[in-house]
């Protein structure tokens, strides 16, 4: 009987901490997706940077908006700098809110020497190009970051937010 009432007591517990913890989450793939598209396709018809490349590195990053630096930070893209937060101590860049942080993410490839010419090199369709050079150009340590964040791109077909946008 006292082993019976441990299972029971032991799946309870399980139950209150999975809920828990899918509480804490904010967004879903497919959330973060919906909310962050429409700017991602807007800063690829300003810069050229695939909507599809944006959004993954974002989700990759920042564990599709919901790690401790996009929520305290708006930080979506791993990128190092000050902050002024009082919530969160961490080496990475605070932004006002996450759309800033898309702008600087694609800023920052406009000025680095490394991804500069993915600029004149890749159309906005041609993701695994841009991934591959933003990889070469050594913005992850991580030796698959390029594969991760193509297979991101295939699994949620992210590639559909590239098309070109007739806006007459």
């Amino acid at each position: 009987m006292l082993k019976h009432c441990r299972k029971i007591f032991m799946v309870c517990i399980l139950t209150v901490i999975t809920t828990l913890s899918l509480h804490a989450q904010d967004y879903t793939t497919k959330s973060y997706i919906a909310k962050h598209s429409t700017d991602a396709q807007r800063l690829m018809r300003e810069t050229g940077v695939p909507a599809s490349v944006i959004l993954a590195v974002a989700i990759h990053e920042s564990a599709y908006g919901n790690s401790r630096i996009a929520k305290y930070l708006n930080n979506h893209f791993g990128i190092k700098g000050k902050n002024n937060s009082t919530k969160i101590r961490s080496a990475y860049k605070g932004y006002g809110s996450v759309l800033d942080s898309y702008r600087d993410f694609v800023g920052l490839l406009q000025r680095r020497k490394a991804t500069k010419p993915l600029f004149d090199k890749h159309e906005s369709d041609d993701y695994k190009s841009w991934v591959k050079g933003i990889a070469r150009s050594g913005y992850s340590e991580t030796g698959d970051w390029s594969r991760k964040v193509i297979s991101t791109i295939d699994r949620y077909n992210l590639e559909k937010y590239d098309e070109k946008i007739n806006l007459n």
